[in-house]
């Protein structure tokens, strides 16, 4: 029996995953199973949203890569290149190379400040951040803890980026804060968006712009920055348009990885990797597949989606292999919890074809939907202990499947035809 070899590009989430649901469904005999990464610092991504507020400690939101992946899996810290898809074939930095039966693009998105005009000499450390990095995050705990007044700016520059709810949840987060330091009638805070809405989805839009308005946050819709001038404290839109700030606090533009733009037919414009929609293989080579942020798929950015993805892919790399039909059953199913600040949360879940709706999840008697309450919130604090306890080991979550569950959501009535 040939022995196959599965090369898994990316140690973040997707990749840890599907390395190790792979390494269950196949003996050693059957499958060589290589994870390749440039760096060895697996990032618990959501915990990020909490630095800036003292809830969070940087140090415990990192952990090695190679100790997540369970043992018979390879893990080779070198950066891809790019990806001979006629050959079969990653080219990296150091000059070596890896041939492969199957590839799993599992590499994520990366920030591009650059990509805005005046982001990357904004005066960072200063009063321009991000919490999208480790660095930044820290950075801007300080800034906050100096903020003793003035015009607060969320804004993420442009969509898709990771955890599209996540500026939101700062703009919240920031309330509860500054009315913990008894500072909030000195503090205004706006949120700024590219969108026509708070979200994506119009339900879940209207119940977050709800928030917004119930905490007195402003709502700036339609806003595409063009330019981040730190030293005026000014967002600049490409029509003209100013938003002022003495603080900032930018999601930059989010893109696919290097090596996707460098490897021909393999990614969209923006680098992340096309693939079909239901299977994740790729539409450059049927030994493709992607998983996670690394995609172009239309729905969110976020762990939960890789974690549904996970299912499908494997499934899917077995019947490749077997030369069975794929099976095209993913259905774009993603979760998110909101945190809203003062305990309290809510929790969106939807698919490509459902927008949110209300109700319980995952079923009659799990957590309320679209509604603040203190066990969503609990529930997102929890995620962590769940995230590196049974989402990386590849274990199934209790009552959690990766289809879209409809049981318990009040379904929207359908207009009688006459």
């Amino acid at each position: 029996m040939k022995r196959n070899r599965i090369v898994i590009l990316g140690g973040g989430t997707g990749g840890t995953l599907m390395a190790n649901r792979l390494r269950r469904a196949y003996g050693w005999h059957e499958a060589q199973i290589v994870v390749v990464d440039r760096d060895d610092d697996h990032l618990y991504q959501p915990g990020l949203l909490f630095v800036p507020f003292g809830m969070a400690q940087i140090e415990d939101l990192v952990r090695p890569r190679a100790g997540q992946l369970r043992a018979g899996i390879d893990y080779r810290r070198q950066e891809a290149t790019r990806v001979d898809t006629d050959t079969r074939t990653v080219y990296f930095a150091d000059g070596t190379i890896l041939h492969y039966d199957v590839l799993v693009i599992a590499s994520g998105a990366r920030l591009l400040p650059a990509a805005t005009e005046g982001l990357t000499e904004a005066g960072p450390q200063e009063r321009v951040f991000t919490f999208y990095t480790p660095e930044g995050a820290a950075g801007l705990r300080q800034a906050l803890e100096r903020f003793e007044g003035g015009r607060i700016v969320v804004n993420p520059v442009d969509l898709p980026v990771k955890c599209p709810v996540a500026p939101l949840e700062f703009c919240f987060l920031a309330d509860a804060y500054f009315r913990g330091r008894h500072l909030r009638d000195r503090v205004r805070i706006t949120y700024v968006t590219p969108l026509d809405a708070a979200f994506t989805r119009p339900v879940a839009a209207k119940a977050l712009a709800g928030l917004l308005a119930d905490k007195h946050i402003e709502l700036v819709t339609d806003f595409a920055t063009g330019e981040v001038d730190g030293a005026g404290g000014r967002l600049i839109s490409y029509d003209g348009r100013e938003e002022r700030f003495d603080l900032a606090v930018v999601v930059p533009a989010h893109g696919g990885a290097a090596y996707v733009d460098r490897s021909p037919g393999l990614g969209d414009e923006l680098g992340f990797v096309q693939v079909d929609r239901h299977t994740l293989q790729a539409k450059a080579a049927p030994e493709i597949f992607a998983i996670g942020d690394a995609t172009d798929v239309p729905t969110s950015k976020a762990g939960s989606v890789a974690h549904f993805e996970g299912e499908a892919v494997v499934r899917n790399i077995r019947r490749f292999l077997a030369g069975q039909p794929l099976d095209g059953s993913f259905d774009g199913h993603a979760n998110c919890f909101v945190e809203t600040g003062f305990g309290k949360g809510l929790l969106i879940d939807f698919n490509y074809d459902t927008e949110p709706l209300p109700g319980h999840y995952p079923g009659p008697l799990g957590l309320p939907l679209l509604k603040e309450s203190r066990l969503s919130h609990l529930g997102k604090r929890a995620f962590a202990w769940l995230y590196w306890h049974r989402v990386l080991p590849g274990r199934e979550l209790p009552g959690i499947t990766a289809r879209m569950p409809r049981r318990g959501k009040a379904e929207p009535t359908q207009p009688r035809r006459p």
